[in-house]
């Protein structure tokens, strides 16, 4: 039935697992995708939208570094909105609304045409393993197939159970069976577990609701997309909703808090801090007499609509008594009910930088058993560790990204460093460079590396190399063109901005905050420039980013620079750290178990301080 032995052997089939079987198989890997229900591939278990703030900004770097989801987010788009423009560059954030249907086709299309792939639908209850190596697989069926290496990305279905209420069944997504045997296996290996939460809010039909009553949420009039291929834009969208609870639907909602699961000790796991349940909301947020709700269309044709800001696991019957309540849901029909799910993680302290494990060799973890919550997280993970299962098994050296190389390193460092005790979701505050890491330049930072693993193509490099080259010969015409104060002018009394006497060059006007591209581009060298060298908007907007805030860019790559002196400062693997006396105790305990790869890695763990710091200095120094 089978290869007689796969080089990666990928379990699971959600976002993580997709991108991983991309990526090992793209770069050369023999690969077995292992899943449940081939039906759900790349399955937007939650919410049918991709990106957002931070997430935007990883499905860029992961379609940059020759992954899928950018690709195919464009290809099953509905609506398309960039956050954040109000603010600087850094903080702009890609979203699109997806066609739920169309998102899961997709990816199943796009993997069934990825040659190296092999598919086989069953559970994997437990893995092979020889000695401290993994060797392969067995599913319940009790079917051995053999590999060099496998990724687990099983997501919530790890002895995954539903709450609705007072009642409780096993699952790892609605209608669908949980996975059981690998957490048992793992902890006899050695492994520590532990237990997270997740929800969703009920799903309903949009017929039933009055969208008149409700405020249009449009796309962006010019809509953008995530790939930097050639995919199309939209030129037509579907509108989202916003409508809002209410005291009385808070009122309606706390009759059921004493057969909440939550509330009533049945759930005793920790849910994402960042998208709490509506009855978690109401709880700590007393004070507020209402909440936003956003309605958002699943598809193009379905009538079926996610209610986005009621995430529940109360009673059936008290959410629907209660979204009743909210304007424009008044004859409401549920397609079905929100619920809760707890699963199995384990904290991803176990892991190296690769995401291959400490305790047993070429098994790598991707995903929400890493204790992380969001596709677009869990989709890096997969595209990192299908990469670097790819590598090991090749001999050839692991690809790790820094945290001011891309927001999938801050990511991963995060994970195996700090480690998490409740759902880690990515945002930019968690990033020390996020002007270095913005959403526009991933293909700049990550296409060349991508290249050189074999996973970005040469049109894809080609148009990187483009996009650098004009824009670097736009800053560089600001640079060292002037302007006269007659035409200038008209211009900066326009914005409110001080007037000039005299010519100047064109990148020191352009600096002020009110001037923007589109004044520039009206004056006539500007215009020929443009014309001349066929600009299009991405240069543009990479011109104007880069001198605008050439200080800040400045600053920050100076930075990363002087941490990269101790990135560079390797720690040995068997490195004694007991025998350093000076340490303190929690940092000798947490170094142990950590095992830092360099002092940079050391200086980020919670409860190393500086003094520890200086001290492995002095000791390495030696």
């Amino acid at each position: 039935m089978f290869e007689k032995q796969y080089d990666v052997i990928v379990v699971g089939g959600g976002h993580a697992g997709a991108e991983a079987v991309a990526a090992a198989a793209n770069m050369g890997s023999k690969t077995l995708l292992v899943t449940m229900n081939l039906q759900t591939i790349g399955q937007m278990s939650c919410n049918p939208a991709m990106g957002g703030i931070a997430k935007g900004q990883i499905v860029r770097e992961i379609d940059a570094l020759g992954g899928y989801s950018g690709v195919i987010t464009d290809k099953s788009a509905i609506q398309f909105k960039m956050l954040n423009k109000s603010k600087g560059p850094a903080m702009w954030s890609p979203r699109a609304q997806n066609d739920r249907m169309r998102f899961a086709e997709e990816w199943r299309l796009a993997l069934e045409r990825t040659p190296n792939v092999d598919f086989y639908q069953e559970m994997v209850s437990g893995l092979l393993v020889e000695g401290d190596k993994v060797v392969g697989v067995r599913t319940s069926l009790g079917i051995d197939i053999k590999a060099k290496a496998v990724v687990l990305t099983n997501g919530t279905f790890l002895n995954g159970l539903i709450h609705i209420g007072e009642k409780q069944f096993g699952g790892g997504r609605a209608g669908e069976k949980a996975a059981t045997g690998i957490t048992e296996q793992l902890s006899d290996f050695g492994f520590e577990s532990g237990r997270m939460k997740t929800g969703t809010p009920p799903r309903v039909d949009g017929r039933s609701l009055d969208y008149s009553k409700m405020i249009v949420q449009p796309g962006d009039s010019n809509p953008e997309k995530f790939s930097y291929l050639n995919t199309q834009k939209l030129t037509e969208q579907r509108d989202c909703h916003m409508t809002h609870t209410s005291a009385l639907v808070h009122d309606l909602l706390r009759e059921g808090f004493d057969r909440s699961p939550m509330f009533n000790g049945r759930i005793k796991s920790i849910g994402p801090r960042y998208c709490p349940s509506i009855e978690d909301k109401i709880n700590r947020f007393a004070d507020k007499d209402a909440h936003q709700i956003f309605v958002e269309p699943e598809g193009w044709h379905t009538v079926e609509v996610y209610v986005n800001g009621f995430s529940t696991s109360l009673p059936e019957d008290v959410q629907y008594k209660a979204l009743k309540s909210v304007v424009g849901f008044e004859s409401v029909k549920f397609f079905r009910p929100g619920y809760a799910i707890e699963y199995d993680y384990f904290p991803p302290t176990q892991l190296k930088h690769t995401l291959e494990t400490k305790v047993i060799e070429n098994l790598y973890f991707a995903g929400q058993i890493n204790g992380t919550t969001g596709y677009e997280e869990a989709a890096s993970q997969g595209l990192m560790a299908g990469i670097n299962a790819h590598l090991k098994i090749n001999e050839k050296e692991s690809f790790i990204l820094k945290r001011d190389e891309a927001y999938i390193g801050v990511l991963i460092d995060d994970l195996i460093t700090k480690g998490t005790e409740e759902p880690y979701r990515m945002f930019t505050s968690r990033a020390e460079y996020r002007t270095l890491l913005r959403q526009d330049n991933a293909d700049l930072r990550l296409t060349p590396r991508s290249f050189d693993l074999g996973l970005a193509g040469e049109e894809r490099l080609k148009r990187m190399e483009r996009k650098l080259t004009n824009s670097e010969k736009f800053v560089e015409f600001f640079k060292t063109t002037s302007y006269t104060p007659e035409e200038m002018n008209p211009i900066l009394e326009e914005v409110s901005s001080a007037t000039v006497k005299q010519s100047d060059k064109m990148f020191k006007v352009f600096s002020r905050p009110k001037v923007t591209m589109e004044h520039m581009l009206r004056l006539a060298a500007v215009s020929d420039f443009v014309n001349e060298h066929e600009l299009d908007t991405e240069v543009l907007e990479q011109a104007e980013i880069q001198v605008k805030y050439s200080g800040y860019i400045a600053k920050e790559k100076n930075n990363a620079d002087k941490l990269l002196r101790l990135e560079n400062i390797k720690i040995p693997d068997d490195f004694d750290y007991r025998k350093l006396k000076s340490l303190s105790y929690e940092a000798r305990e947490k170094l142990e178990a950590i095992r830092p790869v360099t002092i940079s890695q050391a200086s980020r763990i919670s409860g190393v301080s500086p003094s520890d710091i200086s001290v492995l200095l002095v000791f390495l120094g030696r």
